[in-house]
């Protein structure tokens, strides 16, 4: 309950790090909570640790990783069901879909599997989904009809971004004033956003000024860390409207709320929009709003699985 009442992760001491062996010196105060939150996890179900492949080429024991025989159990998934799906998923993934399997698999610090997680439950239950997504999205969403996983609406091409651009999840959905309509999903786990941004093209020059989504289209904040990945989803999601594929559209970041990189990039990122949304307005949600929305759904099994695995830092906490 600490971490509740502080409203922030703690400081983890070294030894405890090097003790449940996550101890990774570039980790920033909420990855390193993470980190060690999810070997907690892991360790209270006796599943095997196992190895990640270092800078230097070594292998080397890492308390968030799975062995590959749990991994190939589908440990790193709440469910077998959602375990199942990721399998169908990863093997009829879009061209050009960057879907890293043995992260996916082993990882459980990865936003790879925690996006599966979190609305694979939902691609097996559509109406879960339209009811969880009329809480997180009120007034904007009717009914779902199809959740998609690492989806572009077409990659390189130049009429849309012309990069690879996507979205983790993409629910298609018709609005409640029956519109035809999307939520482009992106969601962030243990990100501090400064990951190495991809070449830019003059086509995200060219949608910023048309979209009349900024306040300054060409402000240089959008086009660097840790802006610039809302920024291409975002004209992205605009391209949609302007291709004719949509009439109106949510960009909606999904990240925990003490991961305070993401969430002072989110406000910082709202400082640069207008009031103009042009079909595509922009929101974000934390992993603990998801939780409750799918509880209130009537999902509670799951929603409970998705706090204890995600949102919960009592073990944590237990440790300070």
């Amino acid at each position: 309950m600490n971490t509740e009442n502080y409203g922030r992760v703690p400081f983890i001491p070294a030894p405890t790090l090097r003790r449940h062996k996550v101890y990774e010196g570039g980790d920033d105060r909420f990855r390193s909570a993470s980190r060690l939150q999810q070997a907690l996890f892991r360790e209270g179900r006796a599943w095997p640790i196992g190895r990640y492949k270092t800078a230097r080429g070594t292998m080397r024991k890492m308390g968030n990783y799975l062995s590959a025989a749990a991994a190939s159990e589908g440990a790193n998934f709440i469910s077998t069901e959602i375990a199942k799906l990721v399998r169908r998923e990863v093997a009829y993934r879009e061209d050009g879909a960057l879907i890293d399997v043995s992260r996916l698999n082993c990882n459980m610090l990865s936003s790879h599997p925690a996006v599966f997680n979190f609305f694979g439950g939902l691609k097996l239950d559509l109406c879960l989904a339209t009811e969880t997504f009329r809480l997180i999205a009120p007034g904007f969403v009717r009914e779902v009809t199809n959740v998609l996983f690492e989806h572009s609406p077409a990659r390189q091409h130049p009429a849309y971004t012309g990069c690879r651009t996507a979205w983790d999840t993409f629910i298609r959905c018709t609005t409640v004033e029956q519109e035809n309509g999307f939520i482009a999903i992106e969601l962030k786990l243990s990100e501090t956003l400064q990951e190495p941004a991809p070449t830019l093209r003059p086509r995200h020059d060219e949608l910023s000024r048309l979209s009349g989504l900024y306040k300054d289209p060409d402000h240089p904040a959008l086009r660097s860390n840790p802006l610039q990945q809302f920024w291409r989803q975002h004209l992205l999601a605009y391209a949609m409207i302007l291709n004719g594929q949509a009439t109106r559209g949510r960009f909606i970041v999904v990240a925990p709320k003490y991961n305070l990189n993401v969430q002072e990039a989110i406000a910082e990122y709202r400082r640069h929009l207008t009031n103009t949304a042009n079909g595509v307005e922009f929101d974000s949600v934390t992993f603990d709003d998801v939780v409750r929305c799918i509880g209130h759904a009537g999902a509670k099994d799951l929603s409970d699985a998705l706090y204890a695995r995600y949102c919960c830092f009592d073990a944590v906490d237990g440790l300070i």
